[in-house]
């Protein structure tokens, strides 16, 4: 199934290093909030697995009105379909950074998102917000609609606690969760958020600029020889990312071992 869709939509080239980040919580816990502000502070795409579902319904095509019939009668859409279209979007953006919101909504998704694009996230932002917090802001900002009264609300989390918190598990037990607190007001919220997405971004540019000193110093030139001289050339650049570097007169002492 993973090559079959590759081979529909493509894929990313081999070692171009892209930054994907889930964004998980509550109905009306402000996700498409967060984003925003996130896509304008930090230059990520954000992409929602509703609305390209939603898109490709609108499609006059035979994938489209599949999608439209099964959204009509309530039914799930096949996940290799949500991935499909969520990898097809990434390609087309031309960026390399995505903020996926809503995004894996239950295991499935996430074992179809892992089967066919394979791109571990940099980690999962949850939004975490009390229920009776949820009932108030969507009650609040819905007023008079039918699809949004109480019993409806309490089912879409009941779902989400049934589908999603288990995802959510799943990445903390991984060590890639990073929780903020979305009962506080929109922008109390966003100052969390940007802590994390700076210090994601610090890491990046500290490995940015490791590889760079790392490529350009001309005596990886002398380890590279040396490594093609029997020692083995992934301990070698082990050796020198991890000593060498760090200790410029390191080769100077064990130059006539290493010969």
């Amino acid at each position: 199934m993973a090559d079959a869709i590759k081979s529909q939509v493509g894929s990313f080239p081999p070692g171009k290093k892209i930054t994907v980040v889930f964004v998980l919580g509550g109905p009306g816990s402000g996700k498409g909030t967060q984003c925003s502000n996130i896509v304008k502070q930090f230059g990520f795409t954000h992409l929602s697995a509703g609305d390209l579902l939603r898109e490709e319904a609108k499609s006059d095509t035979e994938q489209g009105t599949m999608v439209k019939n099964l959204m009509h009668e309530g039914k799930l859409v096949p996940p290799e379909l949500i991935v499909k279209l969520l990898l097809k979007a990434m390609l087309q953006s031309g960026n390399d950074k995505f903020l996926v919101d809503g995004f894996p909504r239950n295991e499935e998704n996430r074992q179809a998102y892992e089967s066919v694009i394979g791109i571990e996230p940099e980690f999962v932002l949850f939004i975490d917000c009390p229920k009776e917090e949820l009932e108030r802001r969507i009650l609040h900002r819905n007023q008079g609609r039918d699809d949004d009264n109480i019993d409806t609300i309490r089912k879409r989390f009941e779902l989400f606690q049934e589908s999603t918190l288990p995802v959510v598990q799943y990445y903390e037990k991984r060590g890639k969760l990073r929780k903020v607190d979305g009962a506080k007001s929109p922008d109390a919220v966003f100052e969390d958020v940007k802590a994390i997405f700076a210090q994601l971004n610090t890491q990046a540019n500290q490995g940015s600029s490791v590889s760079s000193r790392v490529q350009s110093n001309p005596l990886k030139r002398f380890v590279d020889l040396v490594c093609d001289h029997g020692r083995g050339l992934l301990d070698c650049r082990l050796l020198w990312e991890s000593r060498v570097a760090g200790r410029p007169g390191f080769l100077a002492g064990v130059t006539g071992k290493l010969l």
